[in-house]
C-alpha cells in the first residue's frame, strides 16, 4: 500500500479540524480529531458552547466537573452521518451514562466510536490490493466531585484506539494500530445570585482534556524519507466557559452561553516533532511563521530550523488559534427547547464559520435532541450537518 493511503485516511479524519484554509495557515492537524467532535446535539445547537452547561450524561466530554450534584442514573446516545456533504460515509457514534453516588459525588462514562468507511489499498504502480475498514474509538471514565455547594472539580481517562490502515504495509514498513490515553481535567464554579427574572446565576468554567502521549501507526526505516513513523499528537484541547440561566416565570426559562476553545500543540517546524503536552501547554501559545501566500512553494524554514528569509512568511500570534462558541437557549416548562448559536474559527487556522440551529423535547424519563450546522462558507464539508441524541433517566 502506498504511503498516499495513511496520510489520505489521516487528513479524512482531519477534515473537522480543517475545513477551510486560507494563506496565512497556521493549522496543526493530530491524530484521531474525532475526539474533539462535540457528542450531543444540545450544545452542537448552541454554537458548540458546553463547557459551563455541562449537567447532563455527556458532561465527561465537555467538563467532568458538571458530574457533580448530578443525581440519579441517565443514558444518552448520539448518532450523526459525519460530514454528509463530502459524500464519504462516515459515521460518529457517542453513548454516555452518569450516575449519582449522593454525597460521594458522581460516576460517569463514554464510548465513542468513528467510522471512516472502507478504503482501498494499493501498492506502489497503484494496483488494487483489496479492501479493508478504518475506525476509531475511545472508551472512558470520568468522576466529578462538589466541593462547596458553589465549586466542583472533575477528572476522567479514556483509552483511545486507532485503526486507520487496517495492518497493510506503507512501503517497507508495517503499521498498526495506534494507542493512546487521554486525561481530563475540570473546574466548575457558580457564582452569586443576579436578580435577574425568578433567579439567575452565572456558571464559569474550565476544562483541559485529553493530556496524554503521542500516536504512531508505523515505525519508518532509513530508508524511508517520510517520517510517517513520528507520533503525532493527540488533540489535547483547552476551554474556557461562561454561562447565565435565567428563570423568567414559571414557564419560561433563557440560557445564554459562551465557549473559548484552543488546541494545546505544537510542532518542531525543524525535525516536525510534536512537544509533549505539558511542554505544549506553553509552546502552543507562542507565535508561528506562516506562509502569506499558498502559491509560494519555499517553507518558512530552513533544514535547521532556522527562519528561511527568503521565503514569503509572516509572524502570526497564537491567539489566532483560539475558537468561540457561543449559543441561546429557551426552554418553555422544561418540555420544549429552541436553540441558536454561533461558531467562529480564525481564517488562519481553519477558518470554520457557521450558525447552529437545534431544538429539545423533554416527556416523562425520556429526551430527544437534534442540532442542524449551517456552514457561512461555500463548499464547506460541515454543511447541512446532522446530529440526534437521545436521553434515557432512569428511575431508581
Amino acid at each position: 500500500m502506498t504511503r498516499f493511503l495513511l496520510l489520505a485516511s489521516l487528513a479524512l479524519a482531519a477534515v473537522p479540524a480543517i475545513a477551510q484554509q486560507a494563506p496565512e495557515e497556521i493549522v496543526l492537524t493530530t491524530a484521531v480529531p474525532f475526539l474533539q467532535i462535540e457528542p450531543d446535539s444540545r450544545a452542537s445547537g448552541m454554537g458548540m458552547a458546553g463547557v459551563a452547561v455541562a449537567d447532563n450524561a455527556y458532561a465527561p466530554f465537555w467538563n467532568p466537573a458538571g458530574l457533580a450534584g448530578q443525581e440519579g442514573t441517565e443514558v444518552s446516545f448520539t448518532h450523526a452521518p459525519w460530514l454528509p456533504a463530502l459524500g464519504a460515509n462516515l459515521s460518529y457514534e457517542h453513548l454516555s451514562a452518569k450516575h449519582g453516588l449522593g454525597s460521594a459525588g458522581t460516576l460517569g462514562g463514554h464510548l465513542t466510536y468513528f467510522d471512516l468507511g472502507t478504503q482501498t489499498a494499493t501498492d506502489e504502480q497503484g494496483i488494487e490490493l483489496g479492501t479493508f475498514s478504518s475506525y476509531e474509538f475511545a472508551l472512558g471514565l470520568s468522576y466529578g466531585y462538589p466541593v462547596t455547594e458553589n465549586l466542583s472539580v472533575g477528572t476522567g481517562a479514556r483509552l483511545i484506539y486507532s485503526n486507520l490502515t487496517g495492518g497493510r504495509d506503507i512501503g517497507n514498513n508495517p503499521t498498526s494500530a495506534g494507542t493512546s490515553v487521554g486525561v481530563d481535567l475540570g473546574v466548575k464554579y457558580q457564582g452569586p445570585e443576579l436578580g435577574l427574572g425568578q433567579s439567575s446565576r452565572p456558571t464559569f468554567a474550565v476544562n483541559l482534556a485529553n493530556m496524554g502521549p503521542g500516536i504512531s501507526y508505523v515505525q519508518s526505516t532509513p530508508e524511508d524519507s517520510i517520517l510517517v513513523g513520528q507520533p503525532d499528537a493527540i488533540p489535547t484541547t483547552l476551554r474556557f466557559g461562561l454561562a447565565l440561566d435565567t428563570q423568567l416565570d414559571d414557564f419560561n426559562r433563557v440560557l445564554v452561553a459562551l465557549d473559548l476553545n484552543k488546541i494545546i500543540v505544537n510542532k518542531d517546524p525543524a525535525t516536525g516533532d510534536y512537544d509533549p503536552f505539558y511542554e505544549a501547554l506553553f509552546t502552543s501559545w507562542q507565535s508561528r511563521l506562516v506562509k502569506t501566500s499558498t502559491n509560494s512553494g519555499e517553507s518558512c524554514f530552513e533544514a535547521d530550523g532556522s527562519e528561511n528569509v527568503d521565503a514569503e512568511c509572516r509572524e502570526v500570534s497564537g491567539l489566532r488559534s483560539l475558537t468561540l462558541g457561543t449559543g441561546l437557549e429557551y426552554w418553555y416548562n422544561d418540555l420544549f427547547a429552541l436553540r441558536t448559536g454561533y461558531f467562529y474559527e480564525d481564517p488562519a487556522n481553519g477558518n470554520r464559520q457557521f450558525l447552529t440551529f437545534g431544538t429539545g423535547l423533554r416527556y416523562s424519563l425520556v429526551g430527544v435532541d437534534i442540532s442542524y450546522i449551517y456552514a457561512l462558507q461555500e463548499n464547506s464539508p460541515l454543511a447541512d450537518q446532522l446530529r440526534f441524541s437521545l436521553l434515557l433517566n432512569i428511575p431508581r
